[in-house]
């Protein structure tokens, strides 16, 4: 633990909060305000008496997958008149009695096979009269009534819009969802979106929908059209051909100033940009937008020509502190890096100089890294910045010679060193620095709480392109399938297997699940059946059936020379990452200063720590908060713990079992005078246990 910067023991500051105090008591949004701040200014529970939490109530969602451990909640409640809504591991939303955990009610959505992956939450909006619960599901957003769940008949058709209104044609059959739930302005409901990561995307333009009639009210497009700003960061027809540039991640709304913050991922494909050639705005950007029209205010990117997957993985907080005497109104970005951007609110002003530093040339074909990569050089970074062969893993003598020997021949040292065919050390990580929990933010002393992962990953390319040695079925397989699945078929904890897939498939069958996809794998309608086809007979090991002509369409219609060969962290044979501790932290950063106060580790491994090894910290999942009583409640970690630390010193104050891993954002709230902390307990991230619960906790 580092000690308190001098310059932290005589920085005076007086904050003025962006919102009412008392909104701070609530959560009716994501975040627990529309600042995205995951800050209560409830101090019923506190530093003395955290100790003595007690669980107040357990709900049972259903819907956990507790035979292949694939199923996850990462739902941030929230809490409206007593009454919390939260969604179940098939991300069906319900509604609860807040004080006792009792259901009031439960929705599910039609076809459930289209539901893809996580919901990290509901949207919950009013006019004083009607009161309406917005969540989306697969392609579409639903509009409930709060107080039955029955869809709201006004909205769209039968309660419901799609989500790839305003895409354009091509997006008909292409990957578009929402994890995140979206932001409230005025009679709007502003929507990010998922989609997928591999050649073929869908764009991640940002739309603002009528939130009584579901109407689409204005889109800004992430990837420019002919004639708007950023257009000529891009080849010229890329607005009709590549995806992503979305904002997964969720929003943050200034109502006073009338602006929605958002912050985009990768242009996809996320790791070769030989058909994307140039800066391409608005990928990797934190954007300021006109909440009533969509019109750009300003903007800033983190990361120019991505080929890292450096999605910015969580809204934006906006932050107000008092620098060098002057009231500072601030939109605060944290990064996959653990790198930490500061914007003044108007006018996208960095707070601190940002630096563009040279980086590395990438020796791919056809590829034109950016030459240039931005550095903030306040705060400090919260990670370590890139991996060494002296931050090997050393905590025992077989583990260290393991990974000496497997980092032979990768590239690494530095940062922003593009993807290669030897394999490049991505570190701290695809999941590394920040994560989509997000921050949270102490507006009483501008201090800054991050939970974040350090763990290297080997990002290998493989050339795709077909020759007289390539079927088109694997040229296919590896084009569109190696990311999830691995190129030798063997998946990985986020995907299963395919090298027993004939067991349990035809190819007709096979095909035609191609088409449909299921749960968190899409649907892959954008090929053609032949190509589809040519994948199933890859998979069963079948002859393929497919014509010379076919083959030279497939070569004319793309411009991806590689892909990868799947998302692999860099393990131990023990199952530890192959860097040096700490593995995940908690680091508390005073914004004005740029200093950090402390960092501790965030979760243990009980057989290293019954071996006497000091707490290593582990991947983990899922955002803190931070409460006037001086304490930090967060879960996350891979032991599957709750835990609340002291917010001036990182001590632990508080830590317990959770049925299981808790990898989403807590909420705090104050009903019947009582001060209650709830976690919604889905695991199945990280080979843990999947579970179905939400647990609450206040003082007996």
């Amino acid at each position: 633990m580092s000690s308190r910067p001098i310059a932290l023991l005589i920085f005076s500051i007086a904050l003025i909060a962006c919102e009412k105090k008392d909104s701070y008591k609530n959560w009716e949004i994501k975040g627990g305000t529309p600042a995205g701040l995951q800050y209560s200014s409830l101090k019923q529970i506190n530093k003395e008496n955290v100790a003595a939490l007690k669980v107040a109530w357990a709900y049972a969602s259903g819907d956990a997958d507790t035979v292949n451990n694939r199923s996850q909640i990462q739902c941030n409640p929230i809490v409206v008149d007593g009454i919390l809504y939260g969604t179940s591991p098939a991300l069906k939303p319900f509604a609860l009695d807040a004080a006792t955990g009792k259901e009031l009610w439960k929705f599910s959505p039609p076809d459930q096979n289209s539901g893809l992956g996580v919901n990290r939450g509901v949207t919950y909006w009013t006019n004083g009269v009607a009161k309406r619960i917005l969540f989306s599901f697969g392609e579409y957003l639903y509009s409930l009534d709060a107080k039955t769940g029955e869809p709201d008949k006004d909205f769209g058709t039968d309660g419901r819009v799609s989500l790839k209104e305003g895409l354009g044609e091509r997006a008909k059959d292409l990957m578009v969802l929402s994890n995140t739930p979206g932001v409230i302005y005025k009679s709007l409901i502003i929507m990010g979106s998922r989609v997928h990561e591999g050649p073929m995307a869908a764009p991640g333009h940002i739309r603002a929908f009528n939130v009584v009639t579901g109407k689409l009210e204005w889109t800004f497009h992430t990837i420019p059209q002919p004639g708007e700003f950023g257009y000529d960061t891009w080849p010229p027809d890329a607005w009709q051909r590549v995806g992503g540039a979305n904002a997964w991640s969720g929003m943050t709304v200034d109502h006073e100033r009338g602006m929605v913050f958002a912050a985009t991922g990768s242009a996809s494909f996320d790791f070769y940009g030989g058909n994307r050639k140039g800066q391409n705005l608005f990928a990797n950007c934190v954007i300021a937008l006109d909440a009533s029209t969509g019109k750009r205010q300003w903007h800033f990117q983190t990361t120019h020509h991505d080929l890292w997957d450096r999605d910015l993985p969580a809204a934006p907080v906006l932050a107000s502190f008092n620098l060098r005497g002057k009231k500072i109104d601030a939109v605060v970005q944290v990064t996959k890096q653990g790198l930490t951007f500061v914007f003044d609110r108007d006018t996208g002003t960095p707070v601190f100089p940002i630096e563009e530093r040279p980086v590395p040339k990438s020796d791919l074909d056809g590829e034109e890294a950016w030459p240039t990569q931005p550095f903030p050089t306040s705060p400090k970074p919260f990670t370590r910045q890139f991996f060494m062969d002296d931050r090997i893993n050393k905590i025992t003598p077989e583990a260290e010679q393991y990974s000496l020997n497997y980092i032979k021949g990768l590239k690494f040292g530095t940062e922003f060193i593009p993807p290669s065919r030897e394999g490049t050390v991505v570190f701290p990580g695809f999941d590394g620095g920040a994560e989509w929990g997000g921050p949270s933010y102490d507006p009483t002393s501008g201090f800054l709480y991050v939970n974040a992962n350090e763990m290297p990953w080997n990002l290998q390319m493989v050339d795709v392109r077909l020759d007289e040695k390539t079927s088109l079925g694997l040229s296919l397989y590896r084009t569109n399938c190696t990311s999830c699945h691995g190129f030798d078929k063997k998946g990985n904890q986020q995907a299963p297997t395919l090298e027993n897939v004939n067991q349990k498939f035809k190819e007709n069958t096979l095909t035609e699940f191609l088409v449909k996809g299921q749960r968190a794998m899409p649907s892959f309608a954008h090929l053609s059946e032949n190509e589809r086809s040519a994948i199933a007979r890859y998979l069963l090991n079948l002859d393929e059936k497919v014509s010379q002509a076919e083959k030279g369409s497939f070569e004319r219609d793309t411009a991806i020379y590689y892909s990868n060969t799947g998302y692999n962290r860099m393990l131990t044979p023990e199952g530890y990452p192959m860097v040096s501790p700490p593995w995940g932290t908690l680091t508390a950063l005073h914004l004005p200063t740029g200093e950090i106060l402390w960092q501790v580790p965030l979760g243990e491994f009980k057989e290293l720590k019954e071996k006497g090894v000091p707490p290593t910290g582990t991947e983990n999942y899922g955002g803190p908060v931070v409460t006037a009583g001086g304490v930090i409640f967060v879960a996350a970690s891979r032991d599957e713990k709750f835990r609340a630390f002291d917010k001036d010193t990182g001590n632990i104050l508080f830590e317990t079992d959770l049925p299981a891993g808790g990898y989403a954002t807590p909420a705090v709230f104050e009903i019947d005078g009582k001060q209650i902390v709830v976690i919604a307990c889905g695991g199945g991230k990280m080979n843990t246990k999947s579970g179905d619960k939400y647990v609450a906790f206040s003082l007996p």
